[in-house]
């Protein structure tokens, strides 16, 4: 066997391992690094060491820091409070409440996986209360949470970014941001069409024609409909009045009147747009600035941020850690170069990043998304410098197919969803989930390759 397919084989075996037992991928990519490194390429562990990916795991560390900071003393919940006081509870804008505010939380640092735990469980209370299908209701939580995961300060966006500075490849930050906002927001709004028309045209009819009752429940929600979410006893009256369920009850969120912002609320919110504009307007580090407005807090406020540390994503950390140092063995071994030129040598150079989408969207199902981003954007290098594709379009394109398959049931998100979900039957939901997943296997890459990189560089 040639020595540039070991790693492969390695990275091969670190995939199976970590979907057959609960073990962390990055780990396994540390040991995998150190025995590849050692055995097959007779490198030393300093270079090995030399592959881990410092600033990144800052922005990691720095960004999860400063959200759980932003998570412990109430600045989410005020912003969840607002966003669902603001459309007073309709029935027809929940779930782009949901979404837009899972965007709003990866947007400003939160990992994908963060802003569905605290959404899904929110949004899919509603969804049983107003009998709204809870496919459609996690998928928009989903689809939001991956809609604003590569801003300029997200953690997505500091990972691509990072990558970027090690190879010779650049692409724009806002213009990859902003595509997968819109694909993620045009699959979102397809699937509200297609599920959210039986239970909510009900109401939006009602109010085009002039009703003047107040109802944020659809006429016939109260019936149960297998996995459509519907549940006769969780069900509030249209006049708002009547008891609700435990499993339904939101009233925490829509039912409390205006609270007032604390001080440290406000300046959570203040060194958030602080991070942006030092970031963004002015190229700052990530990582540094994201650590600086932590610590900031931290030290005016000491008691809300007690237990910040330990909910800095220290899994996450691991995992691309031990992801990039594996990928810089790949690279001492020349796998990428040689897989590189695989790509390049198909004689389309359109087939060879249709296929590196396909790629990407496939493996993500069961695959960590930022375990992805590691791995498939160094393949694509060799393809890109060989090419008249812009880094850019492929660096979008590569980001909305491995973003949008994230609703599988046996990825983190799609897990959570599931969990959540307050249906009479989790299987039928399940089998929803994985059929959704499927049709985007498909739908996401072509789209992706089709209004992106096929009709030339940006």
């Amino acid at each position: 066997m040639s020595i540039v397919w070991v790693p492969v084989l390695a990275l091969v075996v670190i995939f199976v391992i970590a979907i057959a037992f609960p073990v962390n991928m990055g780990a396994l990519a540390f040991v995998a690094a150190f025995l590849v490194g050692t055995l097959a390429l007779s490198m030393s562990t300093a270079e090995i060491i030399a592959g881990f990916p410092g600033d990144l795991v800052l922005i990691l560390i720095g960004v999860t820091y400063l959200f759980a900071i932003a998570q412990g003393n109430g600045t989410v919940d005020l912003l969840v409070r607002g966003a669902v006081r603001a459309v007073g509870g309709r029935a027809e804008a929940l779930p782009w409440v949901m979404f837009f505010l899972s965007a709003t939380l990866t947007a400003i640092g939160a990992l994908s996986p963060a802003a569905v735990a605290i959404i899904a469980p929110i949004a899919l209370g509603f969804a049983a209360r107003h009998a709204i299908n809870p496919l459609l209701m996690g998928a928009m939580v989903v689809h939001g949470a991956q809609a604003g995961s590569f801003s300029p300060i997200s953690v997505y966006g500091g990972i691509v970014n990072g990558l970027e500075q090690n190879l010779p490849i650049a692409s724009s930050t806002m213009t990859v941001f902003l595509l997968n906002f819109v694909f993620n927001l045009f699959f979102a709004f397809g699937l509200y069409l297609l599920l959210g028309n039986s239970r909510i045209t009900a109401v939006v009819m009602r109010r085009v024609n002039g009703s003047t009752t107040r109802s944020a429940t659809p006429v016939g929600a109260g019936v149960r409909s297998g996995g459509s979410g519907g549940d006769a006893g969780s069900v509030r009256p249209s006049d708002g009045s009547g008891p609700t369920t435990a499993d339904g009850d939101d009233s925490e969120l829509d039912g409390v009147g205006p609270k007032r912002i604390s001080i440290d609320q406000a300046l959570t919110l203040l060194g958030l747009a602080t991070l942006i504009v030092l970031t963004v307007g002015f190229d700052m580090d990530l990582g540094f600035v994201a650590m600086s407005v932590a610590v900031t807090l931290a030290v005016l406020f000491p008691q809300s941020q007690k237990d910040a540390v330990s909910k800095i994503s220290w899994s996450t950390v691991l995992l691309l850690a031990g992801v990039l140092t594996f990928v810089a063995v790949l690279e001492e071994a020349g796998t990428i170069d040689h897989v590189g030129s695989m790509v390049t040598g198909i004689q389309s150079a359109m087939l060879a990043a249709f296929l590196l989408c396909v790629i990407g969207a496939v493996v993500t199902v069961f695959a960590s998304t930022t375990a992805m981003l590691g791995v498939v954007i160094p393949l694509a290098v060799p393809f890109l410098m060989q090419s008249d594709v812009s880094a850019t379009a492929m660096v979008a394109a590569l980001a909305i197919a491995i973003t949008l398959t994230d609703i599988s049931p046996f990825s983190t998100n799609g897990a959570l969803v599931l969990a959540n979900a307050k249906v009479s039957d989790p299987g039928q939901l399940y089998r929803s989930m994985l059929l959704y997943t499927g049709t985007l296997c498909v739908l996401a890459p072509l789209a992706a390759w089709g209004f992106i990189i096929l009709p030339g560089s940006l």
